[in-house]
């Protein structure tokens, strides 16, 4: 299979798929694509006219007989696929036998199968003077009728002839009999249509970090049980989808065993053989689909025996590339690739290294890369396997130039939306990346990530999902699909409904599996056409007539508009640090910067127009609104609502089969509609409330009262509707998830938790106005408090320097202070050369008696000179320390540096070691884990005046 992957990364665009037929009569009846058999119908419901063909003579005479034909020695994706195709007609009522043979026999109702170039496809389109077809490309198929009332099935490879198969199986179970002169050709447009999996879990594994998760019956039970994959995988080529993605951080300690490092494995050894068991029966499975399984990881991690034997960090994003490391990230994939030489891997070089730069290309290029060459060598494979580097957090453009001297099966991945669903009409700077990507010698896939804006509910818009593809193709120049799981990612297999024994994700999403896999192979349809086609795959699923199937259609179609439309306006990121469905608070709505705003998300992932607090600033300006607004999508999202609940209730009479999921759609759509009502109502309290900002008229923050007060009612309403029927919101249930609330040890997951924080805030505001409006002035300004050093033994040998204007700030440069926050003046700062922080990083090793935290000044410009800032969008462990979110923005100035926004870096008593990666940042001191620290915008050294802060109002 890798020498055809590797054929089709060397294809420059994909081929038009085409059907042809001798009598153009015949092939209106012939259908659009291929699609789930399971749960999907075929064109044989869309009667032609011209088929001549009564609804009698579709019955099969008593025990007809077929004899399927393979080649002798058939690859396992032709026995699989005639083992399909004879079950549907044995299902129809023939007689069926399959047999194997060299030479083609003399006899009548063969089913000939093989690739176009097999001895006996060439024997049987000359003995039955079979009309030639056009070739297809890869992976495509000719189905033609012949003399001798012969079927042929020719695939341009294996899977093609797979494909064929199970397109003709679909036929025959839709219509009740093989049909007449038939004349087909099919093919897909994307080289990679993939869905993946998370090797992971909602919550860490003790004493583990992020992506740390050991492949074991205890942590992934699922992971053991055959038959579940069975389901999934037959629904994947179903679907036509030939790649699976396995995400996990460091797999290969629980896959491979190393001579040199026989302490690195993580897994007993019981464990261990069943591991080397079951990987075996998932390729196995796997690649008589047609599917190649791609095992992900991270970079740069190791295993944890490993680390502790070496008394190193499993993962450390500051650490440079070390031999030791190198040698046995190599070697783990020399191991892996020899053992498992059909499974791809996709590699991830951000997070886990220090981010775009030279140590990237030369991870790939010179361990990676030569480990997967040593594999090849050891095993006697020369077909390639496919390497897919995903450009997260690295200058994928950079290593892919490098790479493809060394290694000829490349593929690049990016994310679609970031990682959620927000628009089919990207651009920016993101869009720009995508379309550098896909124009290089390398097909560039789209990965539609996490879906943290849409999780629990089910997503279902065909129309959404036909544009996003279009847009793949025709905006990202992509040609390539990996798809996540629509909700419950880290919780796979089951998804968030309270469902007693829990239900399965790939039961409840088939039709999320389904549209993707739909438009992956065929992007361009006609609307018309596709209403239809998924009306009556509904009607089929619910068992009630075609209007009734369209009617739960137009409630997805109109859900499906309102997670996008919420998050592209008023989110803080397209990161899963932000639940969508769990609400926003007033202040990050009003401040959107205090809580790390992700302006990518408005810039590239949104279509132009405007946040709430640019809406507002226009408004009090008189300045003329661009593109999309707050209000236009408050009202929008409410119309949304309100149209999906009125076509589930249309169509709910009508219901006859899987009525209980019937009526958990119809409840996703009431919350979807009560989520909407809520964001609408808090959006337009907000703009009256920054109405106040530039008015200084208490009346218009009297004006927002109602309507947050209605938000709430709303809320009440989202609670009711979720309490007994979801068990969470989000998947992801760790310190990282960050808004509305932070999501220490699994709490803030449930709509019922998030009520008493936004009946607070309601509260606060109310109180907040009584006193102004008693005061008749703003409140007095708080007492100032100064923040005092704590006492710690600092054992990195390095000076201490006292914050205040005119000090000196480095070791060995003149930069000196010249402004500060006050509450800053006094701590101790720690001396470090910024030239060797530039080159090397910060390490800072202390020990304290008591919790500190240590104060970080990150210069506020983007620049290789300067230390990134803590961002979760490309960091999993950027908030480890809780220093993601600026304490002190614009807290201090240095004449011709940028100004400095100041973060905090926790610790608990005993001994530690701070290492932060390349580029010049300011330890400005240690404090007292207990005091408090200001949250606010001191405006130094900032082009923008800090303004009014009211952030206040709801505190």
């Amino acid at each position: 299979m890798a020498g055809l992957l590797l054929g089709v990364v060397q294809a420059t665009s994909a081929t038009a798929t085409t059907r042809e037929s001798s009598k153009p009569c015949r092939s209106a009846t012939l259908r659009v694509s291929s699609l789930n058999d399971a749960i999907l119908t075929t064109s044989a419901k869309r009667r032609d006219a011209n088929n001549h063909v009564s609804k009698f003579s579709r019955r099969v005479p008593v025990a007809q007989t077929r004899t399927i034909l393979l080649p002798k020695n058939a690859h396992s994706r032709l026995q699989y696929g005639a083992g399909r195709l004879a079950s549907a007609l044995r299902t129809a009522g023939y007689q069926v036998q399959i047999q194997q043979a060299d030479k083609l026999p003399k006899a009548k109702g063969l089913i000939i199968i093989g690739q176009a170039t097999d001895p006996l496809i060439k024997q049987a389109t000359a003995a039955f003077h079979a009309a030639s077809e056009k070739a297809p490309g890869k992976e495509g198929f000719a189905v033609t009728s012949a003399n001798d009332d012969a079927l042929l099935i020719s695939g341009t490879d294996n899977s093609g002839a797979l494909y064929g198969c199970l397109e003709l199986a679909e036929q025959v179970k839709t219509q009740g009999k093989l049909s007449d002169n038939l004349h087909l050709t099919d093919q897909p447009e994307m080289v990679l249509r993939g869905t993946c999996i998370g090797v992971q879990k909602p919550t860490y594994l003790p004493g583990r970090n992020v992506y740390e998760y050991p492949y074991t019956p205890e942590t992934f039970p699922w992971f053991y049980d055959k038959a579940l994959w069975v389901k999934y995988l037959d629904m994947m080529v179903d679907n036509r989808y030939n790649s699976l993605y396995l995400w996990n951080g460091h797999p290969f300690a629980s896959l491979v065993r190393l001579k040199e490092y026989p302490f690195a494995v993580e897994v007993d050894d019981a464990t261990f053989k069943k591991n080397e068991e079951m990987y075996r029966f998932l390729t196995k499975e796997a690649d008589k689909r047609g599917i190649w399984v791609i095992q992900m990881f991270y970079n740069i991690i190791v295993s944890k025996p490993f680390a502790e034997h070496y008394n190193i960090k499993t993962q450390d994003r500051a650490r440079p590339i070390v031999p030791l490391i190198a040698d046995y990230t190599r070697k783990s994939i020399a191991a892996f690739v020899q053992k498992y030489p059909n499974v791809g891997l996709m590699v991830a070089l951000g997070e886990a290294m220090e981010g775009a730069g030279q140590d990237d290309v030369d991870w790939f290029t010179k361990t990676i890369i030569p480990g997967v060459l040593d594999g090849l060598k050891a095993s006697g494979t020369t077909e390639l396997p496919p390497i897919v580097l995903r450009a997260h957090d690295t200058d994928a453009p950079r290593v892919i130039t490098a790479a493809l001297p060394l290694y000829k099966n490349l593929y690049t991945e990016a994310k679609f939306n970031g990682e959620a669903l927000t628009t089919y009409t990207p651009r920016g700077s993101w869009a720009e990346l995508h379309r550098k990507l896909s124009g290089m010698n390398s097909v560039h896939i789209e990965n539609v990530h996490i879906l943290a804006n849409l999780e629990p509910f089910r997503y279902g818009s065909a129309d959404f999902i036909q544009k996003s593809v279009q847009a793949m193709h025709n905006t990202y120049g992509a040609n390539g699909l990996h798809l996540y799981p629509e909700s419950s990612y880290w919780d796979w297999p089951y998804t968030a409904d309270n469902v007693a024994g829990r239900q399965l994700q790939v039961d409840r999403d088939w039709l999320w599996y389904a549209e993707w896999a739909r438009y992956a192979w065929r992007a361009n349809r006609s609307r018309p056409a596709e209403v239809t086609h998924w009306s009556q795959k509904l009607a089929a699923q619910f068992g009630c007539d075609e209007q009734a199937g369209q009617q739960i259609l137009t409630a997805y179609e109109e859900a499906g508009e309102i997670e996008p439309k919420l998050l592209r306006r008023y989110g803080i990121t397209d990161g899963n640090r932000q639940t969508l469905t769990l609400g926003m608070l007033m202040n990050q709505l009003i401040d959107p910067k205090r809580y790390g705003l992700f302006t990518l998300l408005y810039e590239s992932e949104s279509p132009e127009g405007e946040m709430i607090i640019e809406y507002a600033e226009k408004e009090a300006k008189g300045e003329k609104h661009i593109g999309e607004t707050p209000p236009q999508i408050a009202s929008e999202v409410v119309e949304h609502g309100k149209k999906a609940v009125a076509a589930i209730e249309r169509a709910a009479p009508a219901i006859k089969q899987n009525q209980a999921e019937f009526a958990r759609i119809k409840n996703d759509m009431y919350c979807q509609e009560a989520l909407a009502n809520f964001y609408a109502e808090k959006a337009r309290s907000a703009l009256q409330v920054l109405r106040y900002k530039y008015s200084h008229n208490v009346q218009d923050l009297a004006a927002a009262v109602p309507l947050l007060q209605s938000s709430v009612a709303h809320w009440q309403k989202l609670v009711d509707l979720t309490k007994d029927t979801y068990l969470y919101a989000n998947s992801m249930q760790t310190a990282q998830r960050k808004i509305p609330m932070r999501g220490v040890d699994g709490t803030y997951k449930t709509w019922a938790e998030m009520l008493p924080v936004y009946r607070k805030e309601l509260a606060d505001f109310q109180h907040n106005i009584d006193s102004l409006k008693t005061a008749k002035a703003t409140p007095a300004t708080k007492q100032l408090v100064l923040l005092r050093n704590a006492p710690v033994t600092l054992l990195t040998k390095a000076s201490t320097y006292t914050i205040a204007a005119g000090q000196s700030v480095f070791a060995d440069t003149t930069a000196q202070l010249s402004a500060l926050a006050p509450e800053l003046a006094g701590l101790k700062g720690v001396l470090f050369s910024k030239a060797q922080q530039v080159a090397q990083g910060t390490e800072i090793r202390f020990s304290t008696k008591k919790p500190v935290q240590v104060l970080v000044g990150f210069f506020n410009q983007k620049s290789p000179r300067y230390l990134p800032v803590p961002t979760l969008e490309i960091d999993a462990s950027a908030n480890d320390y809780g220093q993601a979110d600026s304490k002190i923005s614009n807290a201090l100035t240095i004449p011709g540096m940028p100004p400095v926004n100041v973060h905090a870096y926790s610790f608990k008593a005993g001994t530690h070691t701070l290492n932060l990666a390349r580029g010049a940042c300011l330890i400005l001191g240690f404090v007292d884990a207990s005091q408090p620290l200001p949250v606010y915008n001191a405006g130094l050294g900032s082009a923008v005046a800090p303004g009014r802060e009211i952030d206040w109002l709801f505190e």
